[in-house]
Formats: structure tokens, C-alpha cells, sequence
């Protein structure tokens, strides 16, 4: 196993003539916890969307535990296993119960026999602190609940590494502590973890890393304490002015 769990070099998106992601350069390592943060536009969300290929790029390499995503398909399957994502809806599948939810993925694409996948997936619920919902529907928690879920269900695929794309942005103020207190405790067990948010009380509480996105470009990084405490780009001072 590398010990780098992502490296993006030189990487370009567009969308049409729009030029998403413009020569993105971004080495993370194993266990790193990364905030990305930028007014919105900016390409914060494409940039970790690029990582497991929901968003294909035009040109650059982008490897992930070793493995290049641009290389083809069965490269790009491997990588979507060990890599979870939770997005700013929960897209759960209503028809199905919390337990059902998560033990979908383990035993259609890994293969887990069922009773694994349901031992797997109530001590993930366990986890993000929901062991009691397991029977119930989507539709019968709270937004805060069932981002709670997602979370769980990304984990009981057992992945390496944890994409998160703004999973506070719908949820109501009082729900939105709930969730990032989960996320807190899977950063303090070392999770490699990218996390696009505006949440910066978090960013200040667990990220090893703050990086700043404007108009497609890495404009500045940081550890957090310099990064709030000392920002040298006038584009970050003002973003900071505008959210603090």
C-alpha cells in the first residue's frame, strides 16, 4: 500500500468552454484530514467528484492507493470500492429500511454473504450512534438521522478513504451538529477524509490541512491555524470576512 493516498497532477475539467478545474495539483496522504473550502462555482465539489470519476476530467492523472483512475474501467470499479462518498442529499432508497440501505453495497459488489452485511451494517449504525432505526424507512427520520445513515452506509463498504460534499448544506441548524460530530469522531480514528464544507469550526477542529478553491484554482493551503490566523491571498481574506 502507498503511502499517499491520492495524488492529482495537472488536472483539468471542463464543462463545455467553462473551465471547471484548471492544472490541479493535490497530494494527500494516508490518515490526512482535508477541508476544501471557496465561494461557490469555485470547483470544490467537482474537484472531490473527480477523485472516484462520478465527474470524468479532460486531461492530467489522478491515482488513488496506487491505482490510476485514468487508466480505464475496471481501474475506476477497483477505486469506487475503497472509496466512500456522502453527498449533500442522502439519496437513500426509501423503499427499503436503514439496515437494508446499508447492506445493499457490501453484497451486491462485494459479495458478503447476508448475515455478514447485516452484522457489518448495525455495527456501522452503532457507530454513527442510530442502532435503534435500523428497522425504520427513510421516511421516518430526520434529515440529521438519515445523513447519519449515509454515513454508515458508505462505511459498511469498508472504504479506505471518505469523500464528503457539503453533507450539512440541507440540513436544519439543529441537525447539523449530529452529523458533524460522526464526521468528528471518523477523523480522530484516522480516516483519510476530504470534506467540502463551509462548516470552518470544523474545519478548525480536525482538518491536518484547509485549502481554498476560486474560479477552478488551488489559490492557497494551509495547516488551520495559519490558514484562519495569517491568510496571505486577498480573495481568502474576504471570503473568510464574508462566513466568520
Amino acid at each position: 500500500m502507498t503511502e499517499h493516498a491520492i495524488i492529482m497532477r495537472a488536472v483539468n475539467k471542463f464543462y463545455g468552454d467553462y473551465h471547471a478545474l484548471v492544472d490541479i495539483d493535490l497530494t494527500v496522504e494516508r490518515g490526512e484530514r482535508i477541508v476544501i473550502c471557496g465561494p461557490s462555482g469555485s470547483g470544490k465539489s467537482t474537484l472531490i467528484r473527480t477523485i472516484n470519476q462520478l465527474e470524468p476530467i479532460q486531461s492530467g492523472t489522478i491515482t488513488v492507493d496506487g491505482v490510476e483512475l485514468t487508466a480505464g474501467g475496471d481501474n475506476v470499479a477497483k477505486v469506487r470500492q475503497d472509496v466512500g462518498m456522502v453527498f449533500q442529499s442522502f439519496n437513500l432508497f426509501p423503499h427499503m429500511t436503514v439496515l437494508e440501505n446499508c447492506m445493499l453495497a457490501p453484497m451486491k459488489t462485494r459479495k458478503t454473504p447476508r448475515a455478514e452485511a447485516e452484522a457489518t451494517a448495525r455495527r456501522y449504525l452503532e457507530r454513527v450512534k442510530i442502532p435503534e432505526q435500523a428497522e425504520k424507512y427513510p421516511a421516518q427520520l430526520s434529515g440529521g438521522q438519515q445523513q447519519r445513515v449515509a454515513i454508515a452506509r458508505a462505511l459498511c463498504m469498508k472504504p479506505r478513504i471518505m469523500l464528503f460534499d457539503e453533507p450539512t448544506s440541507a440540513l436544519d441548524p439543529e441537525m447539523v451538529k449530529e452529523v458533524l460530530d460522526t464526521m468528528i469522531d471518523l477523523a480522530r480514528e484516522g480516516m483519510t477524509m476530504l470534506c467540502v464544507t463551509h462548516e470552518m469550526e470544523f474545519a478548525r477542529a480536525v482538518a491536518d490541512r484547509v485549502i481554498f478553491m476560486d474560479k477552478g484554482l488551488i489559490v492557497e493551503e494551509n495547516a488551520p491555524d495559519a490558514f484562519f490566523g495569517s491568510p496571505k491571498n486577498e480573495r481568502l481574506k474576504n471570503f473568510l470576512g464574508q462566513i466568520a
